[in-house]
């Protein structure tokens, strides 16, 4: 995935935008509860919904870093 590509077009919130919100958090081991907090943080996914898998799927990738 690119990092400045849109994954969120409604709250216009890209690949990196999402990296950065995990770097905010302590920690995360549960994808599932990063994504809650990327949605806090970024509004990801709160607009029509159709970017939640692209969320989680950018979420599982950065985590395996």
């Amino acid at each position: 995935m690119v990092s400045n590509e849109m994954i969120c077009k409604c709250k216009q919130v890209s690949y990196l935008d999402v990296e950065n919100a995990l770097h905010e958090m302590t920690r995360f081991e549960d994808v599932l509860q990063a994504f809650d907090e990327v949605q806090k943080i970024t509004h990801c996914s709160t607009g029509c919904g159709g970017c939640h898998d692209k969320i989680l799927d950018a979420i599982s990738q950065i985590m395996m870093q």
